[in-house]
């Protein structure tokens, strides 16, 4: 491990050099690892390509956070990327400068309305975690602040209205980043809710829908955060003490819906990024749940069974690389819609990010409510597989027998990293109490609870999957695979 270097500099923009101030163009709801490595990255990246000159003032969207950090090293910090590209290791450090300022609207609910009093101001990007985006019956606009994220920003949205007596040109661009599907309309859904329930008039509620927009997004990129199990070694890189240093993987993908006035408020074509800006972004949205999330759910079981504790283990071997790799490009993307040589582009950085030596990812982390991410991330390649080609996919109709295998709990003596609801792990200890392979594929096919639908009813699945449970626990999942496919 390198040594610390002496005397580092205190990190402040004084001894950096960096004094200018950007103008106030976005408010960020949120302070955390995965804004600081995703936003202020782009943006930055933006203002170097096109002299963007966008400064962001960050917003605490809850009580506790790190604004006053944030504001110690004046909104400075580091970020370190590492991963894989077309098969070689990449690192890039970036020192992020454009944060101007940290607002806690718990400690300082005046200067939180002020940002909308801010001249400069376009955009508004949030991520306040899935459940940010969310109704609270219970906020008023008198609280300072109210406490939930679409609450504080109805508050700043009406301030802004009312400074500027108006003013069509002084709508905003929103954009929120939280991982829900049709994050931008669930948001806007909500924040009309407020400006009925808290009757703030028609004239606003008008100059919002005329003047500002809302954008759905997708957004991707793994930030494992603050590396404090590796903060020495990454100290010793830098001349100056970072409290706040954030590691991220080198992929980043931002999908954006939006029409051309959005391209041109946001030039991100003139830089090296992949952020798409496109009219719907639902089929992005599917090519990321069905080749990543799909791709991870559907195989971490059989990989887990086989030997794998990683996913880089996962791609790393012989035979799961293999499968994984069939899985993805012979079957998942056969059933999607976009462009195949997209797809195939896509699915080779889906992989690069799979080896990246830099990420541990666990298998045990992927059996999280993994019936519930099957049916939505895995179960819909397999269906539309049959429908194409009216046969099941060999890969896909194997994994799901490997999945079903690894709810039993146990394999070899071993206690399986089994995680789920206690009514799904009580119903399937119950289903694994036959001895019976095909009472089992049955039980558990035939559950509309768990599918949607009656899996049964999928000509050849049951059997399928019960001949694939008989091979793996008699043969083991590479031999058990390999005499399948003598079948299927």
């Amino acid at each position: 491990m390198p040594e610390l270097k002496e005397n580092k500099k205190t990190l402040n923009r004084k001894n950096l050099g960096l004094e200018k101030k950007l103008p106030i163009k976005i408010v960020q709801f949120g302070e955390g690892n995965f804004l600081r490595a995703f936003i202020g990255y782009a943006f930055q990246e933006l203002n170097k390509a096109v002299n963007f000159n966008a400064g962001i003032a960050v917003v605490q969207p809850i009580d506790k956070g790190l604004v006053k950090m944030l504001n110690d090293q004046d909104g400075l910090y580091t970020l370190f990327m590492k991963g894989v590209k077309k098969g070689e290791e990449i690192q890039d450090i970036e020192l992020i400068s454009n944060i101007v300022k940290g607002v806690n609207p718990y400690d300082s609910f005046n200067e939180y309305l002020s940002l909308a009093k801010e001249e400069s101001l376009e955009f508004i990007i949030s991520n306040t975690t899935e459940a940010g985006i969310a109704y609270v019956a219970s906020d008023r606009p008198d609280l300072q602040p109210p406490s939930s994220f679409p609450a504080k920003l109805t508050v700043l949205l009406h301030e802004r209205f009312k400074h500027f007596n108006g003013d069509s040109t002084k709508g905003l661009t929103i954009i929120p980043c939280e991982l829900i599907n049709y994050n931008a309309d669930t948001l806007k859904d909500i924040i009309l809710k407020y400006i009925s329930d808290w009757n703030l008039g028609d004239d606003f509620k008008n100059w919002l829908l005329d003047n500002s927009s809302f954008h759905n997004t997708l957004v991707d990129r793994i930030v494992p955060g603050y590396p404090k199990d590796e903060i020495e070694a990454y100290n010793a890189q830098l001349d100056y003490s970072d409290n706040l240093i954030v590691s991220a993987e080198a992929f980043l993908l931002w999908v954006i819906e939006g029409g051309d006035s959005l391209k041109a408020k946001l030039p991100f074509d003139k830089t090296g990024l992949d952020v798409k800006i496109v009219d719907d972004m639902q089929p992005f949205r599917t090519r990321k749940v069905r080749i990543l999330n799909g791709a991870h759910t559907g195989i971490f079981s059989l990989s887990y069974l086989h030997g794998n504790r990683t996913v880089k283990e996962t791609v790393d071997n012989e035979f799961t690389g293999e499968f994984v790799k069939d899985t993805v490009y012979k079957e998942i993307i056969d059933t999607l819609e976009l462009d195949k040589n997209e797809l195939n582009s896509f699915a080779d950085e889906i992989f690069d990010r799979f080896r990246n030596p830099f990420i541990v990812h666990n298998l045990s982390s992927l059996a999280l409510n993994a019936v519930s991410k099957f049916k939505v991330r895995a179960l819909p390649s397999l269906l539309e597989y049959v429908e194409n080609h009216k046969k099941l996919p060999t890969h896909l109709t194997f994994a799901f027998a490997a999945l079903i295998r690894f709810y039993k709990g146990t394999w070899n003596g071993e206690d399986l990293p089994v995680n789920d609801s206690a009514e799904i792990l009580e119903n399937l200890n119950q289903i694994w109490k036959s001895n019976d392979y095909k009472n089992v594929a049955n039980a558990v096919l035939s559950n509309q609870d768990y599918w949607g639908e009656d899996l049964t009813k999928i000509e050849g699945l049951t059997e399928a999957i019960t001949l694939a449970l008989v091979e793996i626990d008699t043969n083991g999942v590479k031999a058990g695979f390999e005499n399948f496919c003598k079948k299927y």
